[in-house]
């Protein structure tokens, strides 16, 4: 029977101003191949940029590659390939021609997202923060599998978000067909999607090495403020400066992805929500403050529903086998 990871600080020694490169410290990843979507800005350019810096190969998957080239200029062993989150088939495409190549793959790290965008829905009529914070990185993992199991060791890394303090997954309408849409209903019930993903893939890939954690990268001024009015741009970095540790940088952002990506501290772990480079407190749903999981984000039952309805969403059923 798999084993459960506690949802509980491990005293790592980490913080919230520990940065990226504190985490890897002199550790080598000479071999090791990562792969970081969105990891050509904010957060992602500096996850990619960690990893790069200590001797992995990472591969970033863009819709448009001229932004990401400028981005990642004298970054070594960073690779380009294509991939659109909201496209099924792109992600088909991509991930068929990764493990068609019979590398491993040691780092999957599902970083890309939006946040606060409007009602906007795609073929298949699915809620678009949704679809791409959950489900296309879903499918990606899923279709990624053969090449996770060939590292014979791997971790996934999913950023969820503190927002998914804002809502749990409405099961009854997860697309917004019969609810009124809300921009922040909609981003909170994703980043709880991407928890809950992280609980139900770790629980599937233990047995093949495959170990999975969800994070909170910290509150950081980033493009994915880019949907936001101004005066929402304005309140939440005044909301932000309230909090002890107030605002990060994205060095400081991408620390915690870092360290579930990489830390020897996590060896023989997996299937819980990080935050600051270290396992969060499971706290109750009235908690106040901004730290910790909320148990929607944290319920294995959830979770095995999700999967399930995720499964068939993408039509991969027994896919992570």
């Amino acid at each position: 029977m798999p084993s459960r990871t506690k949802q509980a600080p491990l005293g790592s020694g980490y913080g919230p101003k520990t940065t990226a490169r504190d985490v890897i410290g002199g550790r080598r990843l000479d071999g090791v191949v990562a792969i970081v979507t969105g990891g050509y800005v904010g957060v992602g350019l500096e996850t990619t940029r960690a990893l790069s810096s200590a001797g992995a190969t990472v591969i970033v998957p863009v819709r448009t590659a001229e932004k990401a080239r400028l981005s990642l200029a004298g970054l070594d062993r960073v690779e380009l390939d294509s991939l659109d989150l909201a496209d099924p088939a792109s992600v088909d495409v991509f991930a068929a021609r990764f493990v068609g190549s019979g590398r491993p793959l040691h780092i999957l790290v599902n970083n890309a997202g939006i946040m606060a965008v409007p009602l906007i829905r795609d073929a298949r009529g699915f809620e678009s923060q949704l679809a791409i914070n959950h489900v296309g990185h879903f499918q990606l993992t899923a279709r990624l599998w053969p090449a996770l199991r060939r590292a014979n060791g791997a971790r996934v890394v999913s950023l969820s978000s503190r927002g998914h303090a804002r809502s749990a997954i409405d099961f009854d309408d997860p697309h917004f067909e019969r609810r009124p849409y809300d921009k922040w209903i909609a981003y909170g019930q994703s980043k709880t999607a991407n928890a809950l993903f992280a609980m139900a893939l770790d629980l599937r890939g233990e047995r093949h090495g495959i170990r999975a954690f969800s994070v909170h990268p910290g509150a950081i001024l980033t493009d994915l403020m880019r949907s936001m009015t101004e005066e929402e741009r304005q309140a939440a970095i005044a909301a932000a400066s309230r909090v002890p540790d107030g605002l990060k940088n994205t060095e400081q952002g991408a620390a915690t992805s870092i360290w579930c990506a990489t830390s020897p501290q996590l060896d023989g772990m997996g299937g819980v929500y990080c935050e600051d480079a270290d396992i969060a407190e499971a706290v109750p749903a009235d908690a106040p403050g901004v730290r910790g999981v909320r148990p929607w984000a944290a319920d294995p039952e959830l979770a095995e529903r999700l999967w399930t309805l995720s499964e068939e969403w993408t039509s991969l059923q027994g896919n992570t086998r």
